[in-house]
Formats: C-alpha cells, structure tokens, sequence
C-alpha cells in the first residue's frame, strides 16, 4: 500500500507530532499569502496540484487553493471555535477533531473560485470550476474525499471543495468505482 493511501478520521487519528517531511509551498492561485502554512502540500501533492490547476487554468476556469496543510495545534485552535461559534451538529458533520484531519497529513487540498466568492460550500460544486475538478480531479491522483451520498461511510457531510491526493492508480479507481476510501481499504 502506498503512503499516500493513508486514511485519517475519527477512527484512524494522526499523532499530535505528525508533521510531514516533505512540505512545499503551492506555487498555483491560492487566497492565502506566501509564507502562510495553508499553502503547504506534500511534495508530490503540490505537484499534482499545480498540473491540475494548469490545466484548469488553460480552459479558462480560475480554481483557488483556500486550505492545504494545517498542523494539529491549528486543528485544534480552529475546532475549538467552530464548536462554540456553531454547535456540536455542525462540528460533527464538518469538523475534525485535532489529529483527525486530512489536512494534517499534507495531502489535502480545499478550493474554491471566485464564482462563489471564494467560500467553501456546497454551490461549488455546480460552478465551472467545481464540475472540472469532478471531471479531472482523478487524471492528477486527486479524490473527492466527502462525496455526497456517502456521509454515514465517510463520517463528515459532503464537500465538493475537499480534495485528497492518493495518487493516480487509486484516485482513477475510486473515482471509476464510486468507492471511498474508507471502503477501498476494508476490501
């Protein structure tokens, strides 16, 4: 199995310590500043990224990077206020819990475009841009990693924004077969 197949959730947490080795720092249209952790992926992630975005780019569409790595001492600052501000429901339908997001591990990617203000929510998915990433999101090793439909499996509600690299052989696979990854490890 390879270590971009690695599935974290509230089940399967990251330690407090996990901090990927090999961070780089988006080079694609991204809302956060340069030097700002949020730009962060994995190597080989950030590279998908980029050609993904490239290529986007190249049919007139404008995808923004709005999160990628995000280290547990922020998960946890972010899920403490999201709780207060909007409840537990909300929490346990889009917030994970420190050491229990994918963001953690580098290998994450939230985006957005400017059609929706740059927001993360669920009309992202009828723009230009949010069609495009369901329709080639796969070619560059990335999944939609909260589809709708599959909320009890996955544990969060849909986020068509939510983009996980697992790598190419396995993005096409899932995205061919409608499996989550939550499935597709307990075959």
């Amino acid at each position: 199995m390879s270590e971009y197949h690695i599935l974290v959730n509230r089940e399967h947490p990251l330690s407090k310590d996990y901090v990927p080795g090999d961070l780089k720092e988006a080079c694609f249209p991204f809302l956060a500043e340069p030097g700002d952790p949020k730009r962060l992926l994995r190597q080989t992630a950030c590279q998908a990224a980029q050609k993904l975005f490239t290529r986007a780019r190249g049919q007139g569409l404008c995808l923004w990077g709005i999160s990628g790595y995000r280290s547990y001492a922020r998960q946890e600052e972010i899920f403490r206020r999201r709780l207060s501000q909007a409840g537990a429901a909300h929490a346990q339908a889009y917030l994970a819990p420190p050491g229990c997001s994918e963001h953690q591990t580098g290998l994450a990617l939230d985006v957005s475009s400017p059609e929706i203000s740059y927001e993360l929510e669920e009309t992202f998915a009828q723009t230009s841009e949010g069609r495009f990433l369901t329709k080639h999101a796969a070619f560059y090793g990335f999944i939609l990693r909260y589809p709708k439909g599959k909320e009890a499996i996955t544990g969060y509600a849909w986020e068509p924004w939510h983009i996980r690299y697992v790598g190419r052989p396995l993005a096409l696979y899932l995205s061919f077969t409608g499996l989550t990854l939550e499935e597709y490890l307990a075959l």
